[in-house]
């Protein structure tokens, strides 16, 4: 069956954008990059499953958005990183969210660890592997299965710059490994997939979250300098993107990763 095409093509270009009685679902949802993710694909009147693992105020975070887009948006907690608990957590938010489907799911949980290499242990390596690439598998597999039952999905990877460079002054060898093959595991599914779903993903550069502030205030300023746009993007300015491969306005679109980084990559 050859990739899908909207029916709708010929319709007004701002119509192709809109998620209106889409059902998604985005893991990592509950802050950060995620929670904008999750804002956005409301906005545009996409029904949000909100996926997390730890936030004690998910529920109340999901709740807050709901009334903000009058969309519904739950919060279900879950682990990317156990293949079971993932799939049975898509499974339910088909049947009991979806009414019994599912368009579109976000693959956005992720963690960075800074350690140099010579000083990784078998656990401290697997903790960044666990989620941002193992997560990825264990979400897009218990997605694609859904996708090929019901003949049509959409999956979204947010993987990083860090895929296709390498950051300084940071070391950080175990998440820029895990977002690269997050991105060839994207393409590849792209190919595999393409008779019942489209697969793509966005690479973030330096997204003012709790990942980068934390960060020491002389590593912040080092990174600021590097970026040629000269300021950190608010998480808020990405959700635009995510919208669009949410939507039927790209479905010619499948194996991409679209690059968000205020030129940094460019140099």
């Amino acid at each position: 069956m050859p990739l899908y095409q909207s029916p709708n093509l010929r319709d007004n270009v701002l119509s192709q954008f809109s998620l209106k009685g889409k059902i998604v679902a985005v893991t990592g949802g509950a802050r950060g990059i995620g929670l904008e993710v999750v804002r956005g694909l409301a906005e545009a009147g996409a029904d949000v499953a909100l996926i997390y693992t730890s936030s004690t105020d998910a529920p109340e975070t999901a709740a807050k958005v709901a009334t903000e887009t009058g969309q519904r948006v739950q919060a279900y907690q879950s682990d990317v990183t156990k293949r079971d608990v993932i799939a049975a957590t898509l499974n339910q938010i088909t049947e009991e969210f979806g009414h019994g489907k599912l368009d579109v799911v976000v693959a956005n949980a992720g963690v960075c660890t800074n350690c140099p290499n010579l000083e990784y242990t078998e656990e401290s390596w697997r903790r960044d592997n666990l989620v941002n690439y193992d997560g990825v598998m264990w979400t897009a597999q218990a997605a694609g299965k859904i996708f090929k039952k019901q003949g049509r999905g959409n999956l979204v990877i947010t993987a990083s710059v860090s895929s296709i460079l390498v950051n300084i002054p940071q070391t950080q060898v175990a998440y820029n490994a895990s977002k690269a093959a997050a991105v060839h595991l994207a393409k590849s599914l792209a190919v595999e997939w393409t008779d019942f779903a489209r697969v793509n993903c966005i690479s973030p550069g330096f997204i003012m979250t709790k990942m980068l502030t934390q960060q020491p205030k002389e590593l912040f300023e080092q990174w600021l300098n590097m970026v040629p746009g000269r300021r950190i993007c608010d998480p808020a300015e990405l959700k635009g993107a995510y919208v669009f491969l949410a939507s039927d306005a790209c479905c010619y679109m499948t194996g991409a990763n679209i690059v968000i980084d205020g030129g940094y990559t460019l140099p």
